[in-house]
């Protein structure tokens, strides 16, 4: 009889367990259903804007108001990359430099060398006056950079001499030369060998620096760059500018808010400081965390100015100034005038959101009111240089370099994600623009193609984990 009992006690146990399971059953499928929806939420988060940084921050970058629809969708890491335009079929011809013999540096030293051959290569040819403002210019600045705090390493010094700079410089430029470079980088990015000297600034020694900077506080600030957060929530550059005012002396006048205006040179004299700066970092950080920290830095300058030139667009202005919808000499105007803009350099996505947005306030001002990107399906890709097929080319807005394919031979890669409308502005001010997004909302991205229909599956473990919770329960009920 105690067999039958227990046997009949195991059946209404498992007869409760279920009937407690099918009860449970719906409001498990609810809250899965809220779960899938509240993950939707996140990942069109991606695209949303942030309002403008908080004191201390906006400071750094003139503010701009724009609709998230208009920020470029990066894809998943582990996408394939957009494909490379070529430019050479071949990699530019190489041959041995005629140097000066005055610079006291060895050059084949391999983290010299390297970074050598990394900036001839992002500076080739031809291709340097298209790519200068975006990838040439921040390599080439980041080497100058480099450079002086290599030839210092050995001694307590932070700056070259005069004499010595300037066989230095030349070397330099000539070793890039025999490496496939364009000539005439230093006219391109506005670099001389004075750059090296420390010009103006007072500090140019090490005991000096570290007795004046704290250099802890630099170096934790400088030692490793998020690109993601540096341009909108910035700490490397607040920390360089710190030691810039600090060794320039201007600290104290700008604590006690004293007018620095009238002063002669007085951009250039900071600049200086900044490069003294700049010298002592490249000391104490690794070539390879120095180089990638000064071309972060100077993704985060470039990608908050337009640097497209815009003629006056009277035609334009005279044609649409009165369209409401579709017009043929409208489009037919505004499409001659952007054929002439994408001759002029390639440009990131970001810089691409500002250059539509002031070109737009351009014409706003002549009295253009209507939309006419819109009305003559004007796309960002459309202000940058045009590749095969009239296929607009857009960088990333994150530093990038120019690449080598055996197949196609040197040339770029172009971000194909950021396929939209150019963003018309609301006035005719550009006093408002901001591209910060952010970044501490964004969701975890998926690590693999395979995640991405990972739902099923995931609804599969839970209900497994609820199961085996369930059972756990009903045996403490029991």
């Amino acid at each position: 009889m105690g067999g039958y009992r227990d046997a009949d006690y195991f059946r209404g146990s498992l007869c409760c367990q279920l009937i407690l399971f099918f009860i449970w059953l719906p409001s498990f499928q609810d809250v899965t259903a809220q779960e899938t929806h509240a993950d939707r939420r996140r990942i069109s988060s991606l695209v949303e804007l942030a309002k403008e940084p908080t004191s201390g921050e906006s400071g750094l970058f003139d503010p701009i108001e724009i609709s998230p629809a208009v920020i470029p969708k990066f894809p998943y890491p582990t996408e394939s990359f957009p494909p490379m335009y070529p430019f050479y079929p071949t990699f530019p011809t190489r041959y041995e430099p005629v140097l000066t013999g005055k610079c006291p540096v060895n050059f084949s030293h391999s983290d010299i060398s390297n970074i050598l051959d990394k900036t001839a290569f992002d500076c080739s040819g031809p291709l340097a006056n298209l790519v200068g403002n975006v990838i040439c210019c921040p390599q080439f600045s980041s080497l100058i950079h480099i450079f002086q705090g290599f030839f210092s390493m050995k001694s307590d010094n932070l700056v070259l001499p005069k004499e010595v700079a300037d066989h230095c410089f030349s070397d330099i430029i000539n070793i890039l030369a025999s490496r496939g470079a364009n000539s005439t980088i230093p006219t391109l990015c506005s670099i001389k060998s004075s750059n090296f000297t420390g010009g103006l600034c007072p500090v140019k020694d090490d005991f000096t620096f570290e007795k004046i900077v704290n250099t802890s506080k630099l170096l934790e600030a400088c030692n490793t760059v998020d690109p993601l957060k540096e341009c909108c929530r910035p700490v490397c550059q607040p920390a360089i500018m710190d030691a810039t005012l600090q060794i320039s002396g201007r600290q104290m006048m700008v604590n006690n808010n004293e007018n620095m205006a009238g002063e002669v040179n007085h951009t250039d004299y900071l600049n200086d400081c900044k490069g003294v700066v700049y010298s002592y970092l490249s000391k104490k950080l690794s070539f390879e965390a120095a180089n990638t920290a000064y071309r972060i830095l100077s993704a985060c300058k470039v990608n908050k100015v337009c640097p497209l030139t815009f003629k006056e667009p009277s035609e334009v202005i005279n044609a649409c100034r009165n369209v409401a919808a579709p017009s043929p000499s409208c489009c037919s105007s505004l499409n001659t005038y952007i054929a002439g803009i994408q001759k002029q350099m390639l440009i990131t996505n970001k810089q691409a959101i500002i250059c539509a947005t002031l070109f737009g306030s351009i014409l706003r001002g002549g009295g253009v009111m209507t939309n006419i990107y819109e009305l003559c399906d004007v796309d960002l890709k459309d202000f940058s240089i045009q590749a095969f097929g009239q296929q607009g080319c857009l960088l990333r807005s994150l530093p990038g370099d120019v690449i080598f394919d055996n197949s196609s031979g040197v040339g770029f890669t172009c971000d194909l994600s950021d396929n939209i409308a150019a963003p018309w502005p609301s006035s005719s001010s550009m006093t408002s623009l901001s591209l910060c997004a952010p970044e501490m909302s964004l969701p975890a991205l998926p690590t693999s193609q395979t995640l991405k229909n990972i739902g099923s599956h995931s609804s599969e473990v839970r209900l497994f984990v609820l199961i085996f919770s369930f059972f756990i329960f009903s045996t403490l009920l029991y």
